[in-house]
């Protein structure tokens, strides 16, 4: 396993950070470290989460975020 950030640019409203957290939890990955702030954009935040998993459901990771309602778009580096 290696260590990935994802930083997604999500809509401010209430329960978007739960729902992220539960696509997580759902799938029994742990979240090594979560990071959340206001974006530039008005109405919009940045949240930074450090995670370590493979390739593989981590592509699946993405993509499911990606489905959120309240995500505006998903990006991922390695750490």
């Amino acid at each position: 396993m290696t260590k990935h950030t994802l930083s997604v640019h999500l809509e401010n409203k209430a329960g978007a950070l739960v729902r992220v957290a539960a696509l997580f939890s759902r799938r029994g990955f742990n979240i090594e470290s979560l990071a959340v702030g206001p974006a530039d954009e008005p109405g919009t935040s940045h949240m930074s989460i450090a995670v370590c998993v493979d390739e593989r459901p981590l592509e699946q990771i993405v993509q499911q975020l990606s489905k959120l309602v309240n995500v505006i778009s998903v990006q991922e580096s390695s750490a």
